[in-house]
């Protein structure tokens, strides 16, 4: 497996969290924790930026993608509103993740709870060319549902 390099701040008073990282040998996601200094009350429907306490620096032609945690979203209806959240290679600040309450009932997201998942994917660069017309598939325009549903 390509391992690809990743330079990475600890942001100052966040020294007693753990580095993002991977908690099974198959995992494509490394676990970020809040960095909260007080418990935050997300309430349902309520949109929060929680930060991270971290900085990377993510090398060019690649990307670091935020995405929410599977166990959240089942158990307590809590996800990104941005999901994939992306950090550019270019992007030097805090990383900071925006969640949102899905679910019925109120949720405390404490210091040092893992909220999110970090993926680094490679990034590609498109060109475009204007042309008068596309070719043409079997599809076509059809969207939105138009094979139906089975």
């Amino acid at each position: 497996m390509k391992r690809i390099p990743i330079k990475i701040t600890v942001l100052k008073g966040n020294k007693d969290l753990p580095l993002p990282g991977y908690e099974s040998e198959g995992s494509s996601g490394m676990d970020i924790r809040a960095a909260v200094k007080e418990p935050a009350l997300l309430k349902p429907g309520e949109i929060r930026l929680i930060p991270t306490g971290l900085s990377v620096s993510v090398p060019p032609g690649y990307e670091a993608q935020m995405r929410p945690r599977s166990g959240l979203a089942l158990h307590n209806g809590i996800g990104m509103v941005n999901s994939p959240g992306t950090i550019d290679s270019d992007y030097r600040g805090e990383i900071g993740i925006i969640m949102i309450n899905w679910g019925n009932e109120d949720f405390t997201i404490r210091r040092g709870d893992r909220i999110a998942q970090m993926i680094i994917s490679r990034v590609y660069r498109a060109e475009l060319s204007e042309v008068d017309a596309l070719d043409t598939t079997s599809r076509g325009q059809g969207g939105f549902g138009h094979t139906g549903v089975e």
